[in-house]
Order: C-alpha cells, then structure tokens, then sequence
C-alpha cells in the first residue's frame, strides 16, 4: 500500500464537516480490504470507528484521526491539488487519515497486543463531531469507548521526521465565537434615520481586544481572535445587520468562563451604545490538551529509538 498516493488522493477530495461522503467512502474502501477476523469497522455520520482486538489485551487504547478540510481555495500549483472547488486540506487531516491508515495496515499484519481503537472524526472544524461521536458511543457502543486517547498533529515547523510533544497541558480550551448584530438599515444619504451595523460592528471588534490585556491575569494567557465580520450589501446604504465570527483560546476553564463574561457585558454596552441587538453563539467547545507524563515520555522515548 502507497500510503504517499492514498495522501495524495485524500487531498483532492476535502469536504467540510459532516459532508465528508468522498472521504468516508475512500476510507471504507481502503478498510474493508484489510480487514481480518479481529477487526470490526462501524460507520457513525460520516465517520468511522475501526476495532481492532488485541490478543492478550487489558486495556483499550485510542487513536484519533480527523477527516474534514476546510472552505479554503487551495492556490499550491500541486498536481494533486483539491478537485473540490472552494475546498481544500489545509489543517493537514489528510496526512493524519493517512498516518492512522498506515498503523492499521501493521495491525492488520500483526494483531496488536492490546484492544486498539481508531476514530475517524467528522467535523473537527466545525460543527464539532467529537462530542456526538463520544455521546453515540456511550449509548450505542461502550465496547467501543478506548481507556485512554492518542493523536498527532502535523507541524510544519519542524524538521521532517521530528516528534514532539510533553507532559501536562498541549493545547488550550478553544470555543467557536459567533456575533450577530440587528439595527436599522437606510439609504447613505439619511444616516440619522438608521442604525449602523457597520459602526457597531467595528467598535465591537475593536472593544473585544481589550479583554486580554484588561482583564485576564499577564500571567495566564488567552486569546481573543474575530477572523471574520460581514457587513452590508452595496456601497450606498447603511447596513442593518453584521456578523463577527472568531474563536477563543484559554490555558484554563476558569479563564474561559471569564473572557466569556466580558464579551457578553461589551455586547450590552454595545446594544446600549449603538441601539441595536446583539446575539452570540459560542459554536462547539473543545477542552484543553493535557498529556499524561507517562503518555508523553513513552511516546518521545519510542520516537528516539526509530
């Protein structure tokens, strides 16, 4: 099995999440002709869940791979680049389906010791498929629900062939942020008539990044990002409506429950301000990343040792 063509292959078909049909069916292709007597393969959404038994096993160890692309134009010139126009694999999901592939290629060769478990996640990007994932396993499948959790991220930064991780926390709490603002809408020339969406909008943004470098601790860390705000819809009129899209990032709960706090109590001055409505929506939450030192160290010991 090549795995650099089943990437390859992989790259030219990004779908976003929950639409991963392309995907789910390249992947089940590839499973269901390695499958042995020891390997189950359940399809949940767009996802999969493989099972492989092990031998002797006293624990059930789990792999995660994510499988969603993002809505992204890919401009790379590679000759393998996406056939999905607007599409592309830009977070590296398709060198972590590959890399999960080429693990249960040897596994399918020779039947681990322990009961190894892999998830091929929809929807890592949004709407967010690892908590309905694990609610479907409780429910429907706790054979299927692994003792411990391991997955890699491809980082760039590094030299090839490099393995890096450590002990305690990796990655911080993470939640989508969504904000919608409705005033009055009118023609340019009447202003005084209207409530500017554009003007609220930009002074909202503006007012969310202070709550950083005001409110959290210099010691903690967090981190305030609107990647996105829509606004109107032609030159010469005054837009009714806009939309500020971005994510939050914090090492610890406690701090996120705080920043989100201080967004809600901008968005009431704002609405205040600027007479408008203001609803938020904080999307999916992810917790933060905390590695086991024992996880940790065996994983940068077997790394030392290829």
């Amino acid at each position: 099995m090549d795995l650099i063509e089943i990437r390859r292959e992989l790259h030219k078909i990004p779908e976003i999440g929950f639409q991963e049909f392309k995907t789910q069916a390249f992947l089940l292709n590839i499973l269901q002709s390695l499958q042995t007597p020891f390997m189950e393969i359940v399809k949940w959404k767009t996802g999969l869940i493989v099972g492989v038994e092990g031998y002797a096993s006293t624990k059930k160890i789990g792999w995660r791979a994510d499988i969603d692309g993002l809505p992204i134009t890919e401009q790379t010139g590679l000759p393998f680049t996406s056939s999905h126009e607007g599409f592309m694999h830009a977070c590296g999901h398709d060198v972590h389906m590959t890399i999960a592939l080429g693990v249960i290629v040897e596994m399918a060769q020779k039947q681990p010791v322990n009961t190894t478990i892999f998830y091929f996640q929809p929807a890592e990007e949004g709407p967010g498929g690892a908590e309905p994932l694990l609610q479907y396993l409780k429910e429907e499948r706790p054979d299927l629900v692994a003792d411990g959790m391991f997955a890699l991220h491809i980082a760039p930064e590094y030299p090839v062939g490099t393995v890096a991780t450590r002990a305690g926390l990796l990655f911080a709490n993470t939640s989508e942020l969504f904000i919608d603002l409705k005033g009055l809408g009118g023609h340019a020339a009447y202003p005084h008539k209207t409530k500017d969406m554009s003007v609220a909008a930009a002074a909202l943004l503006l007012q969310l990044q202070t709550i950083v470098s005001r409110s959290v601790d210099p010691i903690d860390s967090a981190v305030v990002t609107i990647g996105k705000m829509t606004s109107g819809t032609v030159q010469n009129i005054i837009s009714d409506f806009a939309r500020l899209e971005g994510t939050i990032r914090t090492f610890s709960a406690e701090t996120m429950t705080l920043v989100k706090q201080k967004i809600e109590a901008i968005c009431k001055g704002i609405e205040v301000a600027y007479e408008c409505e203001i609803a938020i929506d904080y999307g999916s939450m992810y917790y933060e990343v905390n590695n086991t030192e024992e996880s940790a160290n065996k994983v940068l010991q077997l790394a030392s040792q290829t």
